[in-house]
């Protein structure tokens, strides 16, 4: 039997696609730009060497349509590939996927569609990824797309370049390594910066990479807010009664807090960008408080892993994983299953019917 979700979902839910629809996001969308990290990483990490943050290995993918493993950090597909979905466009493809081996970006129409720039580890601030040895900061994912911005002004020309742009939805999910970072036992940036000031560098710092994506052509945003990351496996293990980790949740929201105010700012200095902010902490927290609305049975651990919820060890071939994937809200330590991304884009594509039609 189906329980209705909360209220306070669908009105998260609604916030959202109201955006999306009332400022014209869904309308015949040529392209989507992504950059993120590990929740929306199709497979950039794949190409990273030294990296640690990769899941181009068993039992990840075992629900994807190929049941390889893609490089997702998820069972099957992610955020990424649902978004993709709704507006009728394939996944991008990973950035690295397209640079030859001379670290130049071949010549190719994958661009045309989108791509993403979105890489395991990566935080907005510079040297997040240290925990993981390498992968792609934000900084750099904005760098990589200024080469494609430039690929097609070269193949479209100028005019029809930005107009392709303009139509095109950018989207941005980072955020969660930044806060992980911040309150991880070793952390420097706690030596070096209170909370507010380590959340309010993130959201200055998010503001001048938009405001350089605007430079080069991007109109409408899509920007998540960072998620309940104090109540995932790996916040949770640290609780002898696997209780969320109320600190990090507490500066989640100020984080978002200020994510929405900068949101705001820039369009009051730029009047032409169009922007939908999806409040995924409030959605997700309703996954966690109500999980039999959505047919979850186990909030806290994860479903691939070893140890103590599964979160003393990430998932690796050696790990056991859960033969119902659909009841659980979390893959591994961190992210979600694909159950989990595929009913919050469904909740959000259902309650935009009526705006749609």
């Amino acid at each position: 039997m189906t329980t209705r979700p909360p209220l306070s979902f669908i009105t998260s839910s609604f916030f959202c696609v109201l955006l999306f629809a009332a400022r014209g996001l869904c309308q015949s969308v040529p392209a989507m730009y992504i950059f993120g990290d590990s929740l929306v990483d199709v497979g950039n990490n794949n190409y990273l060497s030294l990296s640690i943050a990769r899941a181009n290995f068993a039992h990840n993918g075992i629900d994807f349509p190929t049941g390889k493993p893609t490089g997702r950090f998820s069972n099957g597909k992610n955020a990424a590939d649902f978004f993709a979905e709704k507006v009728g466009l394939p996944s991008p493809a990973p950035y690295l996927s397209l640079v030859s081996r001379f670290k130049k970006l071949s010549s190719s129409n994958a661009t045309v569609t989108g791509v993403s720039f979105a890489s395991g580890g990566a935080g907005i601030l510079n040297g997040t990824d240290e925990l993981f040895r390498q992968s792609i900061p934000l900084t750099k994912q904005v760098g990589y797309y200024s080469l494609v911005h430039k690929q097609l002004v070269q193949q479209l020309g100028p005019d029809e370049a930005q107009a392709h742009l303009s139509k095109s939805l950018f989207l941005v999910i980072i955020g969660s390594n930044d806060l992980f970072g911040y309150f991880n036992k070793n952390s420097k940036a706690s030596k070096e910066y209170t909370p507010q000031q380590y959340v309010d560098l993130m959201a200055s710092t998010l503001k001048g990479l938009l405001q350089r994506l605007y430079e080069l052509g991007a109109r409408k945003f899509v920007v998540s807010g960072v998620g309940v990351i104090g109540c995932c496996p790996a916040q949770r293990k640290r609780s002898a009664t696997s209780d969320c980790n109320v600190e990090v949740n507490t500066w989640s929201v100020k984080y978002n807090d200020g994510l929405k105010a900068l949101l705001q700012e820039l369009k009051t200095e730029s009047s032409d960008i169009q922007y939908s902010y999806c409040e995924t902490y409030d959605v997700m927290n309703n996954f966690i408080e109500h999980p039999e609305a959505y047919g979850f049975t186990e909030i806290k651990e994860a479903c691939c892993g070893r140890g103590h919820l599964k979160a003393e060890f990430p998932c690796t071939p050696i790990s056991t994983y859960c033969s119902n994937r659909k009841n659980h809200i979390f893959w591994d330590l961190c992210h979600p299953t694909e159950y989990t991304s595929s009913i919050f884009a469904d909740s959000v594509y259902n309650a935009s019917q009526p705006l749609l039609n």
